[in-house]
């Protein structure tokens, strides 16, 4: 877009109010700084505003408002459907406040919400202490925290919300406060899950947890071939309740990678995958991973002792940012053998090498949060489904979403009828509403308070309740 004279001149007065820089369209990093990970996601904003401190996110919002300025925030720049970039916007990019600050003796950490979840595994695991997270570490802290945060620890830990301690948040008139359990206690109850509808968060405090053995787990993928996927998502589905917390695992529908650590003979080979991940007493680590080591006949049982960073990073290879991506996912409360039956015919049908599928487990500790103790609803066991169509040419682009769409289609007949926002792309209101269910009044309440105006609209919206 080109900007009237009138902003172009304001966009001046903010770029020389920024201690940070402010990247526009005419300027060489414009197309740089627009980019998110999805690489479907093309969106030419009016001017990205990259921050480095809390004032520069309050000087930026309280512009885009007085401007009349979409605002878009970006944290990691993950999300499936790329809400950090938006047409015409103010991007507010915190991508360069990344510090954090570990209290060994509290055990907490707090974060900046620009940070990826490896910033955080590096500074905690050092102390031997992780808080849950998800599967990749590039992941931004904030996106994903602010929807939930389901990863290898949850089991045992709870989500990454029932970790949150407090968060630091800018308002859409500009001010600042801090949200926890006992200040602006109805916010904090809304950010757990409730996503960048009320604020722009900058950073948050977490609870941190011993993990293994010095930040040592045990973990990594065991491979069964393609056929063998019903026999054993059947036995997957009995065994993971029965397991003790310390051990989780996803399961999903995968191609072998064309490289190391893979053995050669298996490069490009469909595969159903199980990735585990123990934090328990490494004494007891022969004990509890004897039937999963012992189930079947594996292609690879590749579980060894490790930094819980390595696991954490592992897949991030796999997936660099600028990839084509096409998202759809659901919530399951079983894996019916209905749904067996369809993910054995699409995981055949696996469009690209990078296209998957993955079931994360939802129970033990997470399950045990009351489903409006937190605006994240989902709380009654199961697994949290997502379907990605993966590729980096986007002359595929139409491939995924065919495959994809095909696959959820097929699929969602046999889920609990809503899905993780994370791993939604932009699906309509009545997603958004769905993911919530009895919480979502509460939550557009807690919106009009603090949001009166839908100010923060580019996101998986909650609209404030009428006045």
């Amino acid at each position: 877009m080109t900007a009237s004279p009138q902003l172009t001149t304001s966009f001046d007065d903010l770029a020389a109010a920024l201690r940070g820089e402010l990247i526009r369209p005419d300027d060489a990093g414009y197309d740089e700084a627009r980019a998110v990970y999805n690489g479907m996601i093309d969106k030419r904003p009016a001017a990205v505003a990259r921050c480095r401190d809390t004032a520069d996110v309050i000087t930026a919002v309280r512009f885009a408002r007085a401007h009349g300025l979409e605002i878009a925030v970006r944290g990691g720049g993950h999300h499936a459907a790329g809400f950090g970039v938006w047409d015409d916007a103010l991007v507010v990019d915190m991508s360069a406040m990344r510090s954090t600050t570990v209290d060994p003796a509290a055990g907490t950490v707090r974060v900046d919400a620009g940070c990826t979840w490896g910033d955080v595994d590096h500074a905690t695991v050092a102390f031997g202490m992780a808080t849950p997270s998800g599967f990749l570490a590039s992941t931004g802290v904030a996106g994903l925290t602010l929807g939930g945060g389901i990863g290898y620890l949850s089991r045992r830990f709870g989500l990454t919300i029932d970790n949150l301690l407090s968060a630091d948040v800018v308002l859409a008139d500009g001010t600042f406060v801090t949200a926890s359990a006992t200040s602006h206690p109805d916010l904090f109850w809304a950010l757990r899950g409730g996503g960048g509808n009320f604020g722009v968060v900058t950073s948050f405090v977490f609870r941190c947890h011993q993990i293994g053995e010095a930040g040592t787990v045990i973990g990594g993928p065991v491979l069964y071939d393609i056929a063998d996927t019903p026999e054993v998502m059947r036995w997957y589905r009995s065994l993971v309740p029965s397991l003790p917390e310390e051990l989780s695992g996803w399961i999903g529908l995968i191609t072998i990678p064309p490289g190391p650590p893979f053995p050669e003979e298996l490069w490009g080979r469909k595969a159903c995958a199980i990735v585990w991940c123990y934090t328990g007493p490494h004494d007891r680590a022969d004990e509890v991973l004897e039937p999963v080591r012992s189930f079947g006949s594996p292609l690879i049982v590749g579980l060894q002792t490790m930094p819980f960073t390595a696991l954490q990073s592992a897949f991030d290879p796999l997936f660099p940012a600028g990839l084509q991506w096409y998202w759809k996912a659901d919530f399951f409360r079983e894996i019916s053998d209905a749904a067996i039956e369809v993910h054995q015919r699409f995981g055949d049908l696996l469009p690209t090498g990078q296209s998957t599928m993955h079931l994360y487990p939802i129970d033990g500790a997470a399950s045990r949060v009351p489903s409006d103790g937190t605006a994240f609803a989902y709380r009654d066991g199961g697994w949290a489904g997502v379907i990605v169509g993966v590729d980096p040419d986007p002359a595929n682009a139409d491939l995924l979403a065919e495959w994809a769409r095909g696959y959820w289609e097929a699929l969602h007949p046999t889920s609990a009828g809503s899905a993780y926002l994370n791993f939604v792309m932009d699906e309509g209101q009545e997603r958004v509403q769905s993911f919530y269910q009895a919480n979502y009044e509460r939550l557009t309440q807690v919106k009009r308070r603090y949001d009166p105006d839908n100010t923060f609209h580019v996101n998986q919206n909650i609209r404030p309740a009428a006045g």
